[in-house]
């Protein structure tokens, strides 16, 4: 007799696609860190097809916005970088002067984008930024200034600018590789006795994200291990009693 899907044992793969489900919401804000948690220990513990699904029912797919009244979309889909693409450019250049500049937060880079410093500083935010088109191109120009460029880790960046007495170049590195489905970006120009930089770094909301995710992890692995240390000194004492 053939058992019904809910009853079908979970593997591995699809407790972690429920975990980064999960992962997507606290980001979203969606969940808070406490409901975050509880799932996740639910999901790295569910046996069958019928424990993980509750779990991420109320959830909408990653980066969908929900109109106020309607249901909330029951299959999963990676949208999140598709979402984020074919947005009008709220910006295609920045310049400062004995100053600084600074984009941030979830503005829409042009698909040409031109950044100019002189003695100047600027950063070029695009963790949580849109982008016009698949494919942009930052043109940067640092004469005795910097211009720091910080990307996601999974975003596609090639970097091909020159430092005449100074820098032009990618530093700093975190675990993963881009995602198929990512923009790719192009930082070029130069620097001249000043600096670009491009660095991944990932958002504070996605550090917090991870760190309750290994204290979570951590917690579940001493919860496995004081279960089995309990249990083999229960089967010692069974065996002095000579049960």
């Amino acid at each position: 007799m053939t058992s019904e899907p809910s009853e079908m044992r979970a593997s591995d793969s699809e407790r972690e696609r429920v975990a980064e489900r999960l992962r997507e919401a606290v980001a979203e804000g969606r969940l808070d860190m406490e409901e975050f948690g509880q799932r996740l220990e639910a999901a790295y513990s569910a046996r069958t097809h019928g424990e993980l699904v509750p779990l991420v029912r109320d959830l909408p797919a990653p980066g969908t916005v929900v109109p106020v009244g309607a249901a909330a979309p029951a299959t999963a889909s990676s949208g999140g970088w598709a979402e984020r693409i074919g947005r009008p450019a709220t910006s295609r250049g920045a310049f400062a002067f004995w100053g600084g500049f600074g984009r941030r937060g979830t503005w829409t880079v042009g698909r040409r984008f031109t950044a100019v410093t002189l003695m100047a500083g600027g950063e070029l935010d695009l963790r949580e930024a849109r982008f016009e088109d698949r494919e942009t191109v930052i043109t940067c120009f640092a004469i005795m200034g910097g211009v720091q460029v910080v990307v996601p880790p999974d975003l596609h960046v090639e970097v091909k600018g020159i430092g005449l007495l100074g820098g032009f170049g990618e530093h700093g590195s975190v675990d993963g590789a881009p995602d198929p489905s990512a923009p790719r970006v192009i930082v070029k120009g130069l620097a001249l006795m000043g600096g670009v930089g491009v660095e991944r770094k990932r958002t504070k909301a996605e550090k917090q994200r991870l760190k309750a995710e290994r204290a979570e992890r951590a917690r579940l692995e001493k919860d496995r291990k004081g279960r089995g240390h309990l249990g083999h000194h229960g089967h010692q004492r069974r065996k002095e009693l000579g049960g």
